[in-house]
């Protein structure tokens, strides 16, 4: 893999969306969802797509068929997993061991890795991806991005408001759409 050499449509380009992670910082920063179809265009340019993965946590009383039908029309493939609900209340549900493995597995066909999320958790995978050759772009919303995840990738972009879809209020048990 070349670093910062390919350009343009030669570039191979892999994306990797924390949805959980987009969803509730669009929510919580912007009362908005992400139109993830913008989002695509908006990060592959003239560059050729090997692959986009959206990772997603299903919640046992939420049906998200519909998002997750969406997204796989716009080119995304779907990983999901159910949430898991603790003994003591509490739940786990996020996907940055499965984002890791996957982008590692995957960086040996790809010169671009774009991680979108602001989770300060990859700083350890952006620099494990750059110190074997692969550019890292990470797109997140700057005030819910963890400033060493910016400061490790190669290019930080945040996400623009033309990038979101406004919501006059979000429901208890909304989800993420979009």
């Amino acid at each position: 893999m070349v670093s910062g050499r390919i350009r343009g449509s030669q570039q191979r380009v892999g994306i990797f969306v924390d949805v959980q992670n987009m969803f509730y910082s669009a929510k919580a920063l912007h009362q908005s969802k992400i139109d993830y179809s913008k989002l695509l265009l908006e990060i592959v340019g003239d560059r050729n797509l090997v692959r986009a993965i959206a990772y997603v946590v299903q919640k046992p009383d939420v049906d998200q068929s519909s998002f997750t039908d969406a997204m796989r029309r716009l080119g995304y493939e779907i990983k999901s997993k159910e949430l898991r609900l603790r003994p003591d209340g509490t739940a786990k549900g996020d996907w940055d061991m499965g984002i890791a493995i996957d982008s590692i597995a995957i960086a040996p066909k790809l010169d671009t890795v774009v991680l979108v999320s602001g989770d300060g958790d990859f700083v350890p995978l952006v620099e494990m991806l750059k110190a074997h050759g692969c550019r890292v772009e990470v797109v997140s919303f700057r005030r819910s991005t963890a400033v060493e995840l910016i400061d490790a990738a190669t290019k930080y972009t945040a996400i623009e408001e033309s990038m979101l879809f406004k919501e006059k209020k979000f429901q208890k048990n909304d989800i993420p759409c979009k």
